[in-house]
């Protein structure tokens, strides 16, 4: 009986799909992460949006800052799943998981999609848990309003993921990463307009969110679920900047893989 050679995308897209279960039955075995992930970003919701109250105004209309506070909340999330379940690429280098991945006849392109993929997945699917919350931050979502969350969760998980993956591939260390993720990461959610609006920050820190690629993530959302608000960029705008910033950050990902693996052994 002939041996048939397996085909390009089997090739691509089995591997790819391996990694990605793998993720996915991974992180639910950790319920401590699972309910970590959730509750965290909920009291950090809760206990924000209550202290300021109504003392917040946007656009000249006042509004509780709980509903002001869910966008970012909900990306808060997105950011933590995504990057922290990239950690896994660290733990997988000290298992000898990474290295038999990495010497298999496997495309470096279904590694880095698998992995992306995995925790893209898991962090949509935990962005999408805490619209549950929405009614108690005055949204009543329909269809298309949900439809559109989906794709602007999506997006932000992927891209975030993508960087997460870029940070964890060259390091040895999960106490290096941690260290990134406060210097870096967490300052990028601060300026996203997450807990303040674009319109009311100073001259400097403006022009520190209208770069930041999570402040479009965070408009979108905004934009969407609630329609009557102002937003400082269109919905159009801010979800093509999110699929180049998507776009960028896996590229960067493959890159990092592709130039790890082409240095000599030791």
């Amino acid at each position: 009986m002939p041996v048939h050679p397996p085909a390009a995308g089997d090739e691509l897209l089995l591997p790819a799909f391996t990694l990605w279960w793998r993720e996915i039955v991974r992180f639910y075995r950790q319920r401590s992460r699972v309910v970590g992930v959730i509750l965290s970003p909920v009291l950090f919701w809760v206990v924000i949006g209550s202290g300021f109250g109504k003392s917040f105004q946007s656009g000249g209309a006042s509004q509780h800052y709980l509903d002001y506070f869910y966008p970012g909340a909900l990306v808060m999330i997105v950011l933590f799943t995504s990057i922290f379940t990239m950690m896994s690429v660290i733990e997988d280098r000290k298992e000898g998981f990474l290295l038999s991945v990495l010497v298999a006849p496997v495309s470096r392109s279904a590694i880095v999609l698998g992995k992306v993929l995995g925790g893209t997945t898991l962090a949509t699917i935990q962005g999408l848990i805490f619209l549950v919350f929405a009614p108690f931050a005055g949204i009543h979502l329909t269809l298309v309003m949900f439809l559109l969350s989906v794709v602007i969760v999506f997006l932000v998980s992927f891209a975030l993921t993508a960087l997460g993956f870029a940070i964890a591939w060259p390091m040895d260390s999960t106490q290096a990463f941690h260290g990134i993720i406060n210097l870096f990461l967490i300052p990028l959610w601060l300026l996203s307009g997450a807990l303040f609006p674009l319109s009311s920050a100073s001259q400097c820190l403006r022009i520190l969110m209208e770069i930041n690629p999570l402040t479009y993530g965070v408009e979108a959302l905004r934009d969407v679920l609630y329609p009557a608000s102002q937003g400082d960029f269109s919905l159009i705008a801010s979800l093509a900047t999110l699929v180049l910033f998507s776009l960028f950050m896996f590229g960067v990902a493959f890159l990092m893989v592709n130039r790890r693996t082409t240095k000599p052994a030791a």
